[in-house]
């Protein structure tokens, strides 16, 4: 699907993984560029790119042009500048070199900043991985925007001889009206350094939520990720112009400078990358003596077998006949558990695990006896990644591993929460640091806790807002939404349309539920 026939595209989009900021789940991102006809659209998530992957498989199923990039801070000079309040850049995915150079550079705004700072890059860095990427100023919250507003023009001119040096043709001035006072403050600096520099114009409008009527939500969504309320006047705020527009809307917005306009659709032309989904890589177990990772496995597997069976099997009174016959049925379960693994090709997921568990129990680091299906592994029993015997407890293997349905093996395991870094250290320094990498999970604002977040934010008495959360059924195991609490709890319907007060507070909270809060 090309750009050819549309002018505008959006380049600014946050979606809910810009953590309390974003209101756009990616399903509506979707529907909303369908809707408008838009052939293709970028998301640019504060500080991380959590939505990649889903986003750009979300937008192919579709048709949809995905481009993929990043709003993230930047450190200009070492010197004088608060990094907790450093001004912001734009970075697109031109192409593969470019989003790979965007992986590293988000990788060293996580890795090497020093805490307590938010991730950024310093632009030294920027200038390393300055390829294949499109570089957008940032408006006023970028560094040529603080710089003049802060009245140090020459400060700005300087920023953008090294933005052009570093980016050449693909840095763009970013024009936005969203109707802030500081906007119309900082266009026509941005306009001259623009045409005196021959650096094109570029039109973005920052999109946080769908329309404006999500406005006073999305406000109070702001408050709750600063601990603010909504009726402080000293925090920080966006407009009700913050939103998805369409086309015709942001035509209509930029009627006098239409090359600001038609670069959006420019910039999507020059975007020629999706991230694709793979399959895991796991590095190389690295084995003694030159053995390849199966006869390793097989080799360690039959020696804890034996230690296993030394202290937790046999007994006193059993005969060498006993223990023959013990044996036996606890060899040939490990046997073919282990052709299992090596047809699979899971060997070196094997032995990488129980060489850090066994690491950390040598450290004297308390770990789990193992949970879940993983339990039903002699293999994992006899390396000492789990502490329960499968074959007395008659576990079953197929339940971890079957040739029928392939899948990624996957151990729970439970480290000492006082001493888990010292075993993420000793993995990354065993297999080398660029091949480790850390699950997250999200954080979403659940029915009750959205609740008891909007009403603390619109300062609503505690033990109303408490007794509320309470009409909300509890199950842990099936968590209701709000939405169901209204159907199945009459009470609270009532009290929804009795009060306005309460009202305010549902509404507000059902088009917040769901959104993430954390990682």
């Amino acid at each position: 699907m090309g750009t050819q026939g549309v002018d505008f595209i959006h380049l600014r989009v946050h979606t809910a993984y810009s953590l309390l900021e974003g209101a756009l789940k990616i399903p509506k991102l979707i529907q909303l560029v369908k809707q408008h006809k838009m052939p293709a659209v970028a998301i640019t998530d504060t500080d991380n790119m959590f939505g990649a992957l889903e986003f750009a498989q979300a937008c192919a199923k579709e048709g949809i042009q995905p481009l993929v990039g990043v709003q993230i801070k930047i450190l200009m000079t070492e010197e004088g500048e608060d990094r907790h309040t450093l001004p912001s850049i734009v970075l697109l995915a031109q192409n593969e070199t470019g989003y790979q150079n965007l992986l590293k550079l988000m990788s060293h705004a996580y890795n090497d900043m020093v805490s307590p700072f938010p991730p950024h890059i310093i632009f030294a860095k920027l200038k390393e991985y300055a390829d294949g990427l499109l570089c957008l100023s940032g408006g006023v919250q970028g560094p040529l925007g603080r710089s003049i507003l802060a009245h140090k023009f020459s400060e700005a001119e300087s920023f953008t001889h090294l933005f052009k040096e570093t980016f050449g043709n693909r840095f763009y001035m970013e024009i936005m009206r969203h109707g802030m006072a500081d906007e119309t403050k900082t266009e026509d600096s941005f306009l001259k350094l623009a045409y005196d520099h021959t650096i094109p114009l570029v039109a973005t409008n920052e999109a946080f939520f769908e329309n404006a009527a999500m406005f006073e939500a999305h406000d109070a969504l702001l408050c709750i990720a600063e601990g603010r309320y909504v009726a402080e006047e000293d925090r920080r705020r966006v407009t009700p112009h913050h939103y998805f527009k369409s086309s015709a809307e942001m035509e209509k917005l930029f009627e006098d400078l239409p090359e600001a306009i038609q670069n959006t659709s420019l910039i999507a032309q020059r975007c020629s990358f999706m991230p694709l989904p793979h399959e895991p890589r796991l590095p190389s177990f690295p084995s003694k003596e030159g053995l390849t990772e199966d006869q390793e496995l097989e080799a360690q597997a039959l020696e804890g077998l034996k230690k296993r069976l030394e202290v937790y099997v046999y007994t006193p009174s059993m005969s060498n006949a006993e223990k023959e016959a013990v044996s036996q049925q606890y060899h040939d379960r490990l046997m073919y558990e282990l052709k299992v693994i090596i047809q699979m090709g899971f060997p070196g997921y094997f032995l990488i695990v129980a060489d850090f568990i066994q690491w950390a129990k040598a450290q004297g680091i308390p770990v789990g006896p193992g949970r879940g299906s993983g339990a039903g592994s002699l293999v994992a029993w006899s390396l000492t990644i789990t502490d329960v015997d499968p074959i007395r407890f008659n576990l079953i293997f197929e339940r971890f591993l079957n040739p029928e349905r392939v899948s990624m093996p996957d151990f729970d395991i439970d480290f000492c929460q006082d001493r888990r870094d010292e075993v993420i250290h000793y993995v990354k320094n065993r297999y080398g640091q660029d091949r480790v990498a850390q699950i997250i999970t999200f954080g979403k604002l659940q029915a009750r806790a959205v609740l008891r977040d909007v009403g603390r934010v619109l300062q609503m008495p505690y033990g109303q807002v408490d007794k509320l959360c309470k009409l909300v059924p509890n199950n842990p195991a099936s968590p209701c939404t709000l939405e169901e609490a209204l159907e199945q709890e009459p009470e609270l319907k009532r009290q929804r349309s009795s009060d306005l007060t309460v009202q305010r507070l549902i509404d507000i909270a059902l088009k917040l539920e769901g959104l993430y809060r954390h990682a």
